[in-house]
C-alpha cells in the first residue's frame, strides 16, 4: 500500500485502487463492493460473508465501512408475518464517482492552498535571512 502521493502516482492504479486512495477501504470491502456490483439482487450479509468466504461479523464490519463510505445503502425488508431483515446494494456508480469528483477538487484547492501558505512561509523565511547576513 502507498503512502505518499509520490508512491501512489508511480503505481499503476486500476479504477478499484480509488476505493483504497480515496476512502482508505481494506482490501475485503473492495472485494465485498465487487460482490455487490455483480448481483441484480440486494444481499444480506449472510449472503455477502458466503460469497466472499469469510464469517458473518467480519463481512458485517466491512459492509458498515461502505454504506459510511457511501458506497452501498441498507434496506429493511418486511415479512409479511412480521419482522423483518436487512439487504445491502452498491449506489450509482455515477453518484459515487461524482462524489469522488468533489472530493478531489475539495483536496486539490486545499493543496493549493496550503502551497500557497508553503511558499509564503519560507519567502519570508529566506527574505529574513538574507536581511540578517546584510
Amino acid at each position: 500500500m502507498a503512502n505518499s502521493m509520490s508512491e501512489y502516482l508511480k503505481q499503476d492504479m486500476e479504477c478499484e485502487g480509488l476505493l483504497e486512495c480515496i476512502h482508505g477501504l481494506k482490501a475485503l470491502d473492495k472485494e465485498i463492493f465487487g460482490v455487490l456490483t455483480e448481483r441484480d439482487e440486494p444481499l444480506t450479509v449472510d449472503e455477502i460473508a458466503d460469497a466472499v468466504d469469510r464469517e458473518r461479523s467480519t463481512a458485517y464490519r466491512s459492509v458498515q465501512r461502505l454504506i459510511n463510505s457511501g458506497f452501498v445503502q441498507k434496506e429493511q425488508v418486511n415479512y409479511d408475518q412480521g419482522g423483518y431483515y436487512h439487504v445491502f446494494r452498491p449506489i450509482d456508480a455515477d453518484e459515487i464517482a461524482d462524489d469522488m469528483q468533489r472530493m478531489l477538487n475539495d483536496w486539490y484547492a486545499k493543496m493549493g492552498q496550503l502551497i500557497g501558505e508553503f511558499r509564503t512561509k519560507y519567502d519570508e523565511a529566506e527574505e529574513q535571512a538574507v536581511v540578517a547576513e546584510n
